[in-house]
C-alpha cells in the first residue's frame, strides 16, 4: 500500500457514518469544480492543491468524477517544470488517481520523478524550497509522490535519517530543524514516513501523539494550542491507525468534535473559529471519520 491508497481507503469508510449526508458532501465538492476541470480553494480560481482533495472526496464517496475534464486541467502543468514541491506532489497524486480511473494521460511520470530530485536536500530529506535541511512535510510529500509515480526515492536511507534529525527529546517531531518543539502534524508525518520505510515508529512518539487528544474531543496542534483543529485531528488519527493503535477511547468525543465542524452546506470547517468551507478540510473530516468508523 501507499500513502495515497491508505488515506483514500480510510476516507472511503466515512460514507457509512455520513449516511444521507454523503450526498450533500458530494454536491458541495462538485460545486467547487470549475469549467477548466480543476477544483477551487478559498478563491474562485482552480488550484492544483485543492484539486487533490476535491478528486479524492469524490472517489472516496463513490460519486461521479469528470476524469477527462480533470485530466485536461492537469495537462497545463506539463512535466511540472514550474511547480514547487507541494504542487509537484499534488500533480503526481492527481495523475495517479486518474490513471487508476482509466483516464488518458500524457507520459510524463519519468520527468516528474526527475523534477522531484531538485528538492532533495543535503541531509537526504526534501523541502519545498531546495536548501540544506529537509522538513517533515517535505519528506512526506516526496515519499508520497515517488510512490504515486511508481518508483523508489533515490537514497531511501536519507529520508528516515532526515526525519530522525527532527525528533525532539519528548518523542515529538518538529517540521524544521530550527524549531525547538514538535507539532502534531509534523509528528504524524514522521510516524507515517517511518511506517512505510521502517515498518515502525518509536513508542514514545506514538504516546506523544495520542496525548494531544482532548477529553472533550479533537487533537491539539501543540501542547499549548488553545483549541483543537481538524488537520491535527485527522493526521494524528491516521498515523495512529497505521501503527495499529486502538481508537476506542477517543472515538465518541472525536466524532462529536468533527460533527461540531459540520455545515449544512455539505462541508466541514477547519476549527471552531474558521467560517470558510473548502475541499481540504472536508477531506480531513472524511479521513478522521473513516478511521473512527472502523475502530
Amino acid at each position: 500500500m501507499t500513502i495515497r491508497h491508505d488515506m483514500l481507503a480510510a476516507a472511503s469508510r466515512a460514507k457509512h457514518l455520513l449516511r444521507e449526508s454523503a450526498a450533500d458532501v458530494a454536491a458541495f465538492v462538485q460545486q467547487q469544480m470549475n469549467a477548466d476541470g480543476g477544483f477551487r480553494g478559498r478563491g474562485e480560481a482552480s488550484d492544483l492543491y485543492y484539486t487533490v482533495f476535491g478528486m479524492e472526496i469524490m472517489l472516496a464517496l463513490g460519486a461521479p468524477l469528470e476524469t477527462e475534464a480533470v485530466a485536461g486541467y492537469l495537462r497545463q502543468f506539463g512535466d511540472g517544470g514550474t511547480l514547487d514541491l507541494v504542487h509537484l506532489a499534488c500533480l503526481a497524486r492527481c495523475r495517479a488517481n486518474l490513471a487508476e480511473a482509466g483516464a488518458r494521460l500524457d507520459a510524463v511520470d519519468g520527468a516528474l520523478a526527475r523534477r522531484l530530485a531538485a528538492f532533495r536536500c543535503e541531509d537526504g530529506g526534501y523541502a519545498n524550497v531546495a536548501g540544506a535541511r529537509g522538513t517533515a512535510y517535505g519528506c512526506f510529500l516526496a515519499l508520497g509522490a515517488y510512490q504515486d509515480l511508481g518508483c523508489d526515492a533515490p537514497d531511501a536511507a536519507g529520508l528516515p535519517a532526515c526525519v530522525d534529525s527532527l525528533r525532539r527529546a519528548d518523542g515529538s517531531y518538529a517540521n524544521e530543524a530550527g524549531i525547538a518543539t514538535g507539532s502534531t502534524p509534523a509528528t504524524a508525518a514522521a510516524v507515517t514516513i517511518l511506517h512505510y520505510l521502517r515498518g515502525r515508529a518509536a513508542g514514545e512518539s506514538l504516546r506523544w501523539l495520542a496525548a494531544r487528544s482532548r477529553a472533550t474531543g479533537g487533537f491539539l496542534a501543540t501542547p499549548t494550542a488553545p483549541i483543537p483543529d481538524l488537520l491535527s485531528t485527522a493526521t494524528a488519527i491516521h498515523a495512529l491507525a497505521l501503527t495499529g493503535a486502538r481508537l476506542d477511547d477517543i472515538r465518541q468525543p472525536t466524532l462529536e468534535f468533527v460533527d461540531s465542524l459540520w455545515s449544512a452546506e455539505g462541508a466541514f470547517a477547519g476549527n471552531w473559529l474558521d467560517d470558510a468551507l473548502d475541499c481540504e478540510y472536508t477531506y480531513y473530516a472524511l479521513l478522521a471519520l473513516g478511521h473512527l468508523e472502523g475502530s
